[in-house]
């Protein structure tokens, strides 16, 4: 089953009107990096999830695509 994370993790960094850029800055990693996570080519550490989630003030079962909210 493919991950739904590099989904979920382009549409939480959209609606958040951040770039790749921006986002990698905060969570500190290279944009390359954060751009693996979106292309699913990566996927984040446990302490990158944790300030992702924080970030975006989503659980990290929304935020790795195991549960899917209606209209998030």
């Amino acid at each position: 089953m493919e991950s739904l994370m590099p989904v979920v993790l382009k549409e939480l960094r959209l609606k958040n009107n951040l770039s790749q850029k921006e986002l990698s800055k905060l969570i500190n990693v290279s944009q390359r990096a954060y751009s693996f996570y979106e292309t699913g080519a990566r996927e984040p550490n446990i302490s990158t999830l944790i300030k992702l989630a924080d970030i975006f003030s989503v659980p990290l079962d929304i935020l790795t695509g195991r549960y899917v909210r209606n209209n998030q």
